[in-house]
């Protein structure tokens, strides 16, 4: 039929590429070329399913499937991706879920999924599942999985799950999990977990799990579990457990076994505390148990034992 009509054959192809390529409004400057809701899409193209290049987002509404970028979205975009976004440096959107690659990955709102940021990578309000960044990781909210920043992560919010930050470790909220700084791991609220800082630890709540600082851990509240301090160890509450500290530990209230390698200071003591210099006991406090020490100074009351050369009761 086509060697006998040329001229309809080319008018059935022209209708044909009619179909695939729709091109969306001017303002967009972007080519969809589609069948159906599937194909490609180039340039700023608001909606798509499949795989969409920009250079930088500023109309884009959702794409599910890949989104490549080379700069990050402009301020006050609201894009959503859902599938793979990449960037050749920079890649965003107010919503990511799925898997983020780029030198720098951002996300307006929230990050859900694999997210890799060979500098850095943030949300806004939250991250959650895997993520790794070369120097700093950042949610201004919640931070949920395994993430690893190089220099430094923190969040806002809460930390629920391992992080490892290569300096620096902090949360705005509670930390609940594995955490590890290479300086140190601090939080505003309580930290439950397995904590390691290579200089301190500290928490404005309660201290709960395995805590290892190189130089100092502290708690406003309570510290419960087993804690390791290379220098001092200090709690605004109650410190409960096993306690070692190369220098010194001081608590209100200690229930347990504290061992220093110089001094230690309390309120009230149910336990046994070691300390070769000193232990102090304040006045209107109780000891109950057993204080070993070169110097035990009981101001309180006494109801149990002290050795040492010098021991001082009222």
């Amino acid at each position: 039929m086509c060697r006998l009509f040329p001229l309809t054959c080319v008018g059935l192809t022209v209708s044909g590429f009619a179909a695939i390529a729709a091109p969306v409004p001017l303002s967009a400057q972007g080519l969809r070329l589609v069948v159906g809701d599937l194909g490609v899409g180039i340039g700023d193209v608001p909606r798509l399913d499949g795989l969409r290049f920009n250079f930088r987002d500023r109309e884009m509404e959702l794409v599910q499937g890949l989104n490549a970028t080379i700069w990050s979205p402009h301020p006050g975009a609201r894009g959503v991706v859902r599938g793979i976004a990449v960037g050749l440096p920079l890649t965003g959107a107010a919503d990511l879920r799925g898997v983020a690659v780029g030198a720098g990955v951002d996300a307006d709102d929230s990050f859900t999924g694999i997210g890799l940021g060979l500098i850095g990578m943030g949300a806004g309000q939250r991250i959650r599942g895997i993520t790794v960044a070369g120097l700093g990781l950042g949610s201004g909210g919640d931070l949920e999985g395994l993430a690893l920043g190089g220099v430094g992560l923190g969040a806002g919010g809460d930390i629920t799950g391992v992080a490892i930050g290569g300096l620096g470790l902090g949360a705005g909220g509670d930390l609940t999990g594995l955490a590890v700084g290479g300086v140190g791991v601090g939080a505003g609220g309580d930290v439950r977990g397995v904590l390691i800082g290579g200089v301190g630890i500290g928490a404005g709540g309660d201290v709960i799990g395995l805590t290892v600082g190189g130089l100092g851990v502290g708690a406003g509240g309570n510290i419960t579990g087993v804690t390791v301090s290379g220098l001092g160890l200090g709690a605004g509450g109650e410190i409960e457990g096993l306690a070692v500290a190369g220098l010194g530990v001081g608590a209100p209230r200690i229930s347990g076994v504290v061992v220093t390698g110089f001094g230690a200071g309390s309120q009230n003591v149910r336990g046994l505390v070691v300390a070769p210099a000193f232990f102090k006991m304040e006045r209107a406090g109780a000891l109950r148990g057993v204080g070993v020490s070169a110097f035990n100074h009981v101001r309180g009351e006494q109801h149990g034992l002290t050795i040492g050369l010098l021991n001082y009761h009222r």
